[in-house]
């Protein structure tokens, strides 16, 4: 696949989603980077001052990548290959980039696949992106800042 200039395109693609080690597409916005550690208190027998906690899972709720751009179908292809039941777990990265286009940080993102594909409206008068949103479900964050 060629890779996007998104620099050229304008500061608006901001977030750059790489899959596999290759760029697939630009987003103006991302939601649902999250992590939330699950707990259940446990009280003590004699220690009525306050429950022990015990960690019982992490929560990551789905990344929703938003009005996005892309040069390549392969996200429409990987979205209808999952939609046919050939569900394929992919690793990637969350690429946030400066005014220059230079790598600030980049969140990655484990096993993930894609659950829902929103297309834009389409309407000759006016400008709108060639992805609404893409919402992936995956296994976990990992967030790496560049010094």
């Amino acid at each position: 696949m060629d890779m996007l200039n998104f620099h050229n395109i304008g500061g608006a693609f901001r977030f750059v989603v790489e899959l596999d080690g290759l760029i697939a597409a630009g987003f103006s916005e991302v939601t649902g980077m999250k992590s939330e550690v699950e707990v259940k208190p446990l009280w003590e027998g004699g220690v009525n001052t306050h429950p022990h906690y015990m960690v019982q899972h992490t929560k990551f709720p789905n990344i929703v990548l938003k009005r996005g751009m892309s040069n390549s179908n392969e996200l429409w292809e990987w979205y209808y290959a999952v939609s046919q039941g050939k569900i394929k777990r992919m690793n990637g990265s969350i690429i946030l980039n400066n005014a220059e286009g230079n790598e600030m940080c980049r969140w990655n993102f484990f096993r993930a696949f894609p659950v829902k594909w929103n297309g834009p409206d389409l309407n000759a008068s006016n400008g709108n992106v060639a992805i609404e949103s893409l919402e992936l479900v995956h296994e976990g964050l990992k967030t790496i800042f560049k010094n």
